[in-house]
């Protein structure tokens, strides 16, 4: 289940939890054979979104182009390395540090692999901050920030019915496939 979640602390962007303008959370529990590579996972999690979701980056890039801020081909181009429009900006086993830098806003993703403790699971941690660099920014964020969380929550539910990557290459399989709840509601 995806949950809203704290700012975890354990994250490298803590440091800067104080500053953000806009911060947000949201985990999910993880099996215990999915990847332990935080790069891997968040590869899984954003470079396979819905059609709806790219529908959304169209119309946001045809009301911002006059605005003059980056569209999401610009993005996808843009200088360094990229996971689907996000720069990679660090880059650890148990975190890796998303991003861009733009006109109106500046704006952090964290994906970060939480340990599993007492008698929670492993769970991976979504967690955005957002900077802005101008008034602009504080109406853009006003205006996608229910979104925004959608768009988090769809990914996660997303990568999660694909089945996690594990470490030897394979995906695991999605709860429902290995005896989870029968979405028709029948017994099996």
């Amino acid at each position: 289940m995806i949950e809203p979640d704290d700012l975890p602390p354990a994250s490298r962007l803590s440091a800067s939890y104080g500053q953000a303008d806009f911060a947000d959370a949201f985990s999910i529990d993880l099996p215990e054979a999915a990847s332990g590579d935080a790069e891997t996972l968040a590869r899984h999690v954003f470079e396979q979104q819905p059609e709806w979701i790219a529908m959304l980056l169209g119309i946001r890039d045809r009301l911002v182009q006059p605005l003059g801020l980056k569209r999401a081909a610009d993005l996808r181009s843009g200088e360094g390395e990229r996971i689907s429009i996000f720069r990679v900006f660090e880059r650890y086993r148990d975190e890796i540090i998303l991003g861009e830098d733009d006109r109106h806003l500046d704006f952090r993703v964290s994906v970060l692999l939480q340990p599993a403790s007492g008698s929670r699971p492993r769970r991976l941690i979504v967690t955005t901050l957002v900077f802005y660099n101008r008034l602009l920014g504080r109406a853009y964020i006003a205006l996608i920030a229910p979104f925004h969380r959608l768009v988090v929550r769809t990914s996660l539910d997303q990568a999660q019915k694909r089945g996690w990557p594990s470490d030897r290459g394979r995906p695991i399989p999605p709860p429902s496939a290995i005896g989870g709840p029968n979405p028709r509601g029948a017994s099996a």
